[in-house]
């Protein structure tokens, strides 16, 4: 299961305005009487306990947060115990919510039974109850992402929708729409919360369908120095890979077919490796019969200046460009890739 994302930033309180209080009164359930209830703040990138919460006799805590600059208070409530399952919270400026949590110590969960006063944690309770179910039924874990993604998009104005996307982190290319509609429904209203201000910087770093390419000028497989722009003209795939990423390997026989069909009629590859292994590279370009000319790579692995250029978060990539070097396409594979080079060079 892939993990959400934690991104916290320090905010500094800005002069002037008046703090606003957020409450949140929770009840615990499920905890024997030697566990304890841990508040988690944001600091850098990690979540850190700073305080033991003293719940009452009946599992009772009350929390309040105080903002300064107007954004919404995000921590966490985590338990005294390893592998704590942790519980996020986001609580909007003079929000009063209330909430059950109940543990279900079997799956290691943190669940949220009822929530009132927060749409955000009324969808977070959702996202809970997604996976309550794969806890109870593991076959329906392969049914996570669909699940999490119609949360999202259901939900897409909510500013939690910021904070859920990130789900999808490790696979931003392939939801890189879904990240955009999120970014598109809260940068307005939140354009300086940190989750809303990651997710803009991550679809901006896009190259989006219908621009034209950035220029790649980096030192070929032969020692050379290639450019992509030297293959206007054609109809370009930009590929990124790595000797190391199974997928990217699985996929390349696909390619080498492909690249075997069309490349007479005017279709050419660019592959950009994320390898910093020069002789790993060389030799998986060898082993899968990667023909073509133009491989390039700066033996930087993930900080790959072309990488970087083009916000390439996970691999493999690709791009497909028209003739003059305009993006088609993202993230082609397989038959997609095939049904597209059919459609632009006939059968």
């Amino acid at each position: 299961m892939r993990k959400l994302l934690t991104i916290f930033m320090a905010l500094l309180p800005l002069a002037g305005l008046t703090a606003q209080k957020s409450t949140l009164n929770c009840t615990f359930s499920g905890l024997d009487g030697n566990t304890k209830v841990l508040l988690c703040e944001p600091q850098g990138n990690r979540l850190v306990p700073t305080d033991t919460l003293a719940l009452d006799s009946k599992g009772r805590v009350k929390i309040e947060r105080y903002s300064n600059n107007g954004d919404a208070q995000f921590f966490a409530l985590a338990l005294s115990r390893s592998q704590s399952p942790l519980l996020h919270v986001m609580l909007l400026p003079k929000e009063k919510v209330s909430m059950d949590v109940n543990f279900d110590e079997a799956n290691n969960l943190l669940l949220i039974t009822k929530s009132k006063g927060s749409e955000n944690m009324a969808m977070y309770q959702r996202y809970t109850d997604i996976m309550a179910g794969v806890a109870a039924d593991p076959s329906l874990q392969a049914a996570i992402p669909d699940a999490m993604e119609a949360l999202i998009r259901n939900n897409s104005t909510q500013l939690m929708s910021a904070f859920l996307v990130t789900y999808f982190e490790t696979a931003f290319d392939q939801y890189y729409d879904l990240y955009k509609t999120v970014r598109d429904s809260t940068i307005t209203r939140y354009a300086n919360n940190d989750f809303v201000k990651h997710i803009d910087q991550k679809v901006r770093s896009v190259i989006a369908v219908g621009s034209e390419a950035p220029d790649i000028v980096m030192t070929g497989a032969d020692g050379q120095e290639r450019r992509l722009s030297d293959l206007r003209g054609k109809v370009v795939l930009i590929d990124f890979w790595a000797s190391w990423c199974r997928p990217c390997r699985a996929e390349n026989p696909n390619v080498v077919r492909l690249y075997q069909r069309y490349h007479d009629r005017g279709f050419d590859i660019f592959s950009v490796s994320l390898d910093n292994n020069r002789d790993a590279w060389l030799r998986a370009i060898d082993a899968d019969g990667l023909v073509w000319a133009n491989h390039v790579s700066d033996l930087r692995g993930w900080s790959s200046a072309a990488g970087r250029l083009y916000g390439i978060s996970s691999i493999p990539a690709t791009l497909l460009l028209d003739r003059d070097g305009k993006v088609l396409a993202r993230n082609l594979h397989g038959q997609q890739l095939e049904n597209t080079l059919k459609e632009i060079f006939g059968q």
